[in-house]
């Protein structure tokens, strides 16, 4: 059926997919267009920074981690009892304590299953994209949630029960990066706005080095990466660290720089945007993203979607896992920062919603973030989001 609904947008698109009018096709995988499980709903009471639930439990699933336990000569094995709830915290269960179940042989286990099926979910669907769009001058994406709370306890709660096998000795992000590779997809991360000392200290957040692993992640794996802010951000703080993680060694002057993003998508045009010194800041930010100099639509072309690459085995995929590699270096602050007072909705901001990073409400007027393609010195692109969460498509840039 999705493949099908893939179709039937490619072909009432045909005309702007030949003019290179969507040049990025964003796949949804799941909750909010993100690949992961959904184990934090608010619509069931979840709150942050509550660490979720394991969302296995239904009769296919139950069968299918029975035959695989049963596989590994342990069919007694069972899913956790010992979880807890939406709204726990690490310390208030037995398998997400400091030296908690989870580290068990039968943890391992479970968290390895529960991680692969989401790989082999996002697999799956990515290799039916490419046979719906091959040929044609785009670039699959797809979004990754960044769960920034609890990153600091060593069980890493909240972004494993997302479907996110991250510990200090496992990589939870580059498997998923290596599946992309094989479908010549691109990695859009969100929270790339967001500052560890922004934070509350009880949810042991740490957005800065979320976004520095996997961005490593993605880059080692040879992937095109792009960032996106979480909450509406209108202040200097905000944008610096954007800029910041834009290019994280900041301008080369002899060159493209090693590490970039690709693209960038801005939440959100509105009212607010548009008065007074919040767009001031944010045409400064535009020229800075730029690095100062006019956009060239030829750097970063967009090639003609190949055939996905051979299939990978999930043991081929999780070598990416181990060793986990310490992140690329990111300097501290960006080397063309934006310069300016606080703007409406600037400084240190609530999440509404929760802390919850790629989880921002649509903006019931329609206005939409646009996704900047960024050249080795700072151009950029457009994109708009499919609110169903589907594919997004690129658009001309509009600033």
């Amino acid at each position: 059926m999705y493949a099908d609904y893939m179709a039937s947008f490619r072909d009432n698109m045909k005309e702007f997919l030949d003019a290179g009018l969507i040049v990025d096709i964003e796949v949804g995988l799941g909750p909010a267009g993100e690949l992961r499980y959904p184990s934090y709903p608010q619509s069931h009471g979840w709150s942050f920074p509550g660490i979720g639930e394991f969302i296995c439990y239904d009769k296919y699933l139950q069968a299918d981690f029975k035959a695989a336990a049963a596989m590994v000569g342990h069919p007694e094995w069972e899913f956790p009892r010992d979880a807890g709830t939406y709204n726990d915290t690490p310390q208030r269960t037995r398998f997400f304590v400091d030296n908690g179940t989870y580290l068990t042989e039968q943890g391992r286990f479970f968290l390895a299953w529960y991680s692969n099926n989401l790989i082999k979910h996002g697999d799956k669907i990515l290799d039916e994209a490419n046979k719906v769009f091959l040929g044609h001058t785009v670039q699959l994406a797809i979004k990754i949630s960044g769960i920034h709370w609890w990153y600091k306890v060593p069980s890493h709660a909240a972004e494993v029960t997302a479907g996110y096998y991250n510990l200090h000795d496992r990589d939870g992000y580059r498997p998923i990066a290596r599946m992309l590779k094989r479908h010549h997809a691109s990695l859009n991360f969100t929270c790339a706005e967001m500052r560890d000392s922004e934070q509350s200290s009880q949810a042991m957040s740490a957005p800065e080095e979320l976004v520095q692993q996997v961005l490593s992640a993605g880059w080692r794996e040879g992937l095109n990466m792009a960032c996106e802010n979480a909450l509406p951000r209108y202040d200097p703080t905000a944008y610096n660290t954007i800029l910041r993680n834009a290019r994280p060694h900041g301008i080369n002057k002899s060159g493209p720089p090693e590490h970039k993003l690709f693209g960038f998508t801005y939440l959100r045009l509105s009212n607010q945007l548009v008065e007074g010194q919040n767009y001031v800041n944010f045409k400064t930010f535009v020229d800075r993203m730029h690095a100062n100099l006019p956009h060239d639509p030829c750097v970063d072309p967009v090639a003609p979607l190949q055939r996905s690459g051979p299939e990978l085995t999930i043991e081929m995929i999780l070598q990416a896992a181990q060793p986990k590699l310490e992140p690329f270096p990111f300097e501290e602050h960006t080397d063309l920062p934006v310069q300016g007072l606080g703007g409406i909705g600037g400084g240190e901001v609530e999440d509404p919603t929760g802390g919850m990073g790629g989880e921002v409400q649509q903006d019931p007027t329609g206005g939409m973030g646009g996704e900047v393609q960024q050249d080795p010195t700072g151009g950029m692109g457009g994109e708009v989001e499919d609110p169903t969460g589907g594919m997004g498509g690129e658009l001309p840039p509009t600033v």
